[in-house]
């Protein structure tokens, strides 16, 4: 008896030692993930410039690159998952009011510029050896090696590292819906009627996150989860966009179906009031499910339901303009031929107003108010036609940037509201 007790305990003692290792190993395993999400670069390490830095060492004997006037580094950054990361800088500066920017794909073959942090101010340091540490986040990056510069002020800047932390993973949608376009009757399918006050249903909608500015310089930052900038109220969804808010000049929310359904034609619409102070940039559109980095764009197509600035509306009437595009590799802005259209629309700030779009395998259709203003036809090529593939609903209420802010920000204001009653697909049956 004591022989077999004294086997059990033994058989239970090893069991518990295993079961201890595999949480180690576990443990080992997760830390080796969390490495795996960080990428580091030592400025050091560039492979081509513009201006001719030097590499110095300070006295702990830690290599830097000491740039003197403006230009740029090049780098290599082999980045491990797709997703949205955060953007450090370690520099010092001796004068101060600069700005930096990083740029993405600087060997794209469409000769753009992929801006993936926007203006990063650069502190003055009490010493050249004085790092700080400056940083943008949500910058999109897909798996892969990147081709980086570093665009430099025309000032004494010292560089020590760049550093990219994963903070959001690309999620692959797991759920499309194929609409039918023929039939006599349009028949929801899908829809968010926004009832249940709270968070947006974190069933339907997911959020992109940070301040990278969005390809646009936009100055708002994205939050997640957080019910001062998106939140169901009364009915409706509220995206709400905040002054000196969280450390930030302006926070606000962005929404999207990616991750978790996407569309393949029918007709999308939704119910809104969009705000009328200067500043401000509202949108419902789709932007194509293929999309994971600036590179993306404008490849999977992207079609803009509505577009509305504020500078457009008059604070009185709310009378404003309502505006639609598509976008395609073919046919987009940099190429001079982008295909939009616009419409003069009463009181949008005040009174609600419906904007569609019907989409089918042969053309693009946008209205307001069932009023058509605005076609896409040229399904002649894959480049000039990616609305063949999946799209998801996106929904945002932006702050400056190179359109809404344009003629600058009412600064008499410290909260715009972008306000949707509801969001439905339909099919034809």
């Amino acid at each position: 008896m004591r022989f077999h007790k004294l086997l059990l305990e033994s058989a239970i003692l090893f069991a518990l030692m295993l079961f201890f290792q595999s949480c180690m190993l576990t443990d080992k395993s997760k830390n080796s993930e969390e490495i795996v999400k960080e990428v580091r670069v030592e400025a050091e390490d560039y492979t081509g410039s513009s201006n001719n830095p030097e590499i110095r060492i300070t006295k702990s004997g830690d290599k830097y690159v000491r740039s003197e006037k403006d230009g740029w580094i090049a780098f290599d950054v082999n980045v491990p998952i797709a997703g949205r990361y955060k953007t450090q800088i370690s520099l010092s500066s001796a004068d101060s009011l600069q700005t930096c920017w990083i740029e993405d794909h600087c060997d794209n073959k469409d000769d753009r510029n992929y801006n993936i942090t926007s203006a990063v101010l650069v502190p003055k340091s009490t010493s050249e050896e004085s790092f700080t540490t400056v940083f943008k986040d949500g910058s999109p990056l897909n798996l892969g090696v990147h081709k980086m510069k570093l665009h430099l002020p025309n000032a004494k800047v010292n560089i020590d590292w760049i550093k990219f932390t994963l903070l959001q993973e690309h999620t692959k949608t797991p759920k499309l819906l194929t609409q039918s376009t023929t039939g006599e009757k349009w028949v929801i399918v899908w829809s968010d009627e926004f009832e249940k006050n709270g968070l947006p249903d974190s069933t339907k909608w997911n959020y992109d996150l940070g301040n990278w500015g969005w390809g646009n310089s936009e100055l708002q930052y994205y939050t997640h989860s957080r019910a001062e900038n998106a939140r169901v109220e009364d009915g409706n969804l509220i995206i709400e966009g905040r002054k000196d808010d969280m450390g930030q000049k302006w926070t606000s929310a962005r929404l999207t179906t990616r991750g978790k359904v996407s569309f393949l034609y029918g007709k999308i619409e939704f119910r809104a009031k969009v705000p009328h102070n200067k500043g401000n940039w509202a949108a419902g559109w789709t932007l194509g499910d293929e999309y994971l980095d600036e590179l993306s764009w404008p490849y999977c197509g992207e079609i803009d339901i509505l577009e509305s600035v504020g500078y457009e509306m008059d604070d009185e009437t709310g009378n404003g303009i309502a505006h639609a595009s598509a976008h395609s590799a073919a046919r987009y802005f940099k190429l001079g031929n982008q295909p939009t259209n616009t419409v003069e629309v009463k009181n949008m700030n005040g009174e609600y107003h419906t904007y569609g779009v019907e989409w089918s395998p042969d053309y693009v259709k946008i209205y307001v108010d069932d009023k058509h203003y605005f076609s896409y036809t040229d399904n002649s090529t894959e480049l000039s036609w990616p609305f063949g593939k999946a799209q998801n609903i996106i929904l945002n209420l932006a702050i400056g940037g190179g359109w809404g802010g344009y003629y600058g920000i009412d600064e008499t204001i410290s909260s715009q509201k972008m306000i949707i009653d509801y969001v439905r697909v339909y099919e034809l049956q």
